[in-house]
């Protein structure tokens, strides 16, 4: 069974795509009294049954082709891509947080625990094993992203430990960030396939804003600051737009999705706590242009399937 032997841990990154756009369609239904509670519903429903479809097919390929999976974890860009199973977790409490606490608490609990582990290992592989400093890219802020998303759902079940795991994501991104722009800067260009991943340089200020404002309930300077770096994030990334749009499909593409979805849900935030009109037509536009992200990506992902192109050998 190929397609089980060859089945990509980057396909969690689908789930996360998915889960900040539904969490960024049920905050913007909410915000704007849309009244589209049941539509909201059925997406996170929808993607909850995504996410264990994906992972049994990865536990299959656990079970099956163990061979395959130890590569992957020894991998020095892959390995990076394994958090997305614990925040996918993370993303689907936050995603259930007004529909059943239980739900949100389960998976909060699970994500969390497991974000922990992971994380651990993965400082371990950092600190004992010698990574090439060209081996280094943004998907590397994966296992930072988790602790800073924990809070978001956290705070309803342990204010403590919320605040635990948002001093772990949000101290490791600032050192994260200083050495990537010294690889990209200093360094030779990324290969083609792994220019998406720029994209993710935008989750880290968009989460740490959202779970910041989770945490203080307020909107303060650090708060701003986290905003608008953000911001400029964002701009940064579009004038890249002419370069993402020569790339070919590949399953990277789908770094394009979350940090996009959690950039929508700030500027969304941001509007809520401050009512200024310029950020109210910003969300609505940030919502259609993450859509038509979200659309052209599942679109190119189906394609691929179809043609055979995903469940290779790398």
């Amino acid at each position: 069974m190929k397609e089980i032997k060859f089945f990509p841990i980057t396909f969690f990154a689908s789930v996360m795509g998915l889960s900040g756009y539904v969490i960024a369609f049920s905050r913007l239904n909410e915000i704007f009294q849309l009244g589209q509670d049941h539509l909201a519903h059925f997406f996170i429903y929808a993607v909850t049954v995504w996410f264990f479809i994906v992972l049994i097919f990865y536990f299959l390929k656990l079970i099956l082709y163990r061979e395959e999976v130890k590569k992957d974890i020894n991998h020095p860009i892959r390995i990076h891509f394994i958090p997305t199973i614990s925040i996918s977790l993370i993303l689907l409490s936050i995603a259930y947080q007004k529909i059943s606490k239980d739900i949100s608490f389960i998976f909060w609990i699970t994500g969390s625990f497991l974000h922990f582990v992971i994380l651990l290992f993965i400082l371990n592989r950092w600190f004992f094993h010698d990574f090439k400093i060209n081996f280094k890219n943004p998907s590397w802020f994966i296992p930072v992203v988790g602790p800073i998303l924990i809070p978001i759902s956290g705070v309803n079940f342990s204010y403590e430990l919320s605040w635990f795991f948002y001093s772990i994501g949000i101290t490791l991104w600032i050192p994260l960030l200083a050495i990537l722009l010294y690889r990209l800067i200093f360094h030779e260009p990324m290969p083609i396939k792994l220019l998406p991943t720029y994209t993710i340089l935008l989750a880290p200020p968009a989460v740490a804003f959202i779970s910041y404002i989770r945490l203080v309930e307020h909107l303060d300077i650090f708060a701003k600051i986290l905003f608008y770096f953000g911001i400029f994030m964002f701009f940064m990334l579009i004038s890249f737009l002419q370069r993402f749009i020569k790339i070919s499909f590949f399953l990277s593409w789908w770094a394009y999705t979350f940090p996009m979805a959690a950039f929508t849900i700030s500027v969304i935030l941001y509007y809520n706590l401050t009512k200024i009109l310029f950020f109210n037509y910003m969300s609505i536009v940030m919502f259609i242009f993450t859509t038509i992200i979200i659309i052209v990506v599942l679109i190119k992902t189906i394609q691929a399937i179809i043609k055979g192109e995903i469940f290779v050998e790398e």
